[in-house]
């Protein structure tokens, strides 16, 4: 479902009736409160979408850039599975990834905040962000949608997994019938 709120920025695509459809291919369920595509993967379909701060009913979601291809989810699964947490926790003890950690937060609320102020989640970013390390999943989805060199955490994310935006890994299955 999509919203009526504007994208953040310009760095969002529309999310047309075909990325709708392949979002709810790749979630199993209908996309709630899509606002725009912020990063594709190599053949086009959707890699990162925006989500609404609010959904439609009502409930507040703070993961503004949400992670949607499978394989790029199952890799960062399987990065998560290797105890890398405690290690990429470690970097941000060093001045400049724990600067641009903070940085990248602060960019993240701001994002957000540029579509819809939510009161309860207005101090919560995403992926443990500014001071701890906790779902690379989200982490990564912020480097996709933000470009490299703005999340230090989820670029090492990225660059440690087994997925690359750059090379296609989708399955692309029959259409999903479209009952809404």
């Amino acid at each position: 479902m999509t919203t009526d709120a504007p994208a953040p920025r310009s760095f969002a695509d529309p999310a047309t009736d075909d990325d709708l459809r392949v979002l709810r291919q790749q979630l199993g369920r209908p996309a709630r409160g899509v606002l725009g595509i912020a990063a594709r993967c190599a053949c086009g379909r959707p890699t990162v979408v925006i989500t609404a701060p609010r959904l439609p009913d009502g409930t507040p979601f703070p993961t503004f850039y949400y992670l949607t291809h499978p394989a790029a989810t199952s890799a960062m699964s399987a990065l998560e599975a290797t105890q890398v947490m405690p290690e990429f926790a470690a970097l941000l003890e060093e001045p400049e990834i724990g600067r641009q950690y903070r940085a990248a937060h602060a960019l993240y609320l701001a994002d957000r905040e540029s579509v819809e102020v939510v009161p309860e989640i207005s101090d919560f970013s995403a992926g443990g962000m500014p001071t701890r390390v906790k779902c690379l999943h989200a982490l990564a989805a912020h480097a996709l949608a933000a470009g490299p060199g703005v999340n230090p955490i989820g670029d090492l994310a990225l660059e440690r997994s087994s997925w690359s935006p750059s090379r296609c890994q989708c399955v692309i299955e029959e259409p999903v019938p479209d009952h809404d």
